[in-house]
């Protein structure tokens, strides 16, 4: 009993995975069991995010990251229209309402760093249709990835950010599995960078 207190009072020293359903539409729930425990994959910890204004959660994410508090960041939302998951490799520099620049110097395009051919196996792996897209959708989860990345700072081992798009007829166990396929993917990739 005493060693389980020592444990639990410890610090988690895991690489943190921030999973943001950002509209709060794909059904995806951290917490699976009555343990209250949230799931994480191995080698990292999940760090949940709700949904919340898009401003505000794309400082919070990049807060975040700036701090070391994660080193990853999956954004999960629904596609418009998409039979399969897909990962979304870009974003483009428009604000919210879509009808200007987000960032009057800022660069045209981000792409993600989220290892997006892997994560598309791995999905595929688990038995669900998946793709790469390079098509950018007019919502709060452009916004989000394209703010997210451009305020990474410049270093030797970049976060991993991506956004995973969800099939309108998804339900939610295959949600879960997607998305636990693609965290999983970004938290070996954070394995194997260097502990400080």
């Amino acid at each position: 009993m005493t060693i389980d207190m020592e444990r639990s009072s410890l610090a988690d020293r895991r690489p943190g995975i921030a999973i943001c359903a950002y509209d709060a539409a794909p059904g995806w729930d951290l917490v699976e069991d009555l343990s209250g425990e949230p799931w994480s994959p191995a080698g990292a910890r999940t760090v949940s995010f709700s949904a919340e204004a898009p401003s505000r959660l794309a400082e919070r994410l990049s807060d975040h990251l700036r701090r070391g508090d994660c080193r990853a960041v999956l954004l999960v939302g629904r596609a418009s229209r998409s039979t399969s998951f897909r990962m979304q490799m870009r974003a483009e520099n428009r604000a919210l309402d879509q009808e200007e620049r987000l960032l009057r110097t800022g660069p045209g395009l981000a792409r993600t760093t989220a290892p997006v051919a892997d994560i598309v196996r791995a999905i595929h792996a688990a038995g669900l249709p998946a793709e790469a897209t390079s098509d950018v959708e007019a919502d709060a989860g452009s916004y989000l990835l394209y703010r997210v990345l451009v305020e990474l700072a410049d270093g030797p081992h970049t976060p991993a950010v991506g956004l995973l798009r969800t099939p309108p007829s998804a339900d939610e166990a295959s949600v879960k599995k997607a998305v636990k396929a693609a965290a999983s993917v970004m938290a070996g990739h954070m394995a194997l960078l260097p502990r400080h």
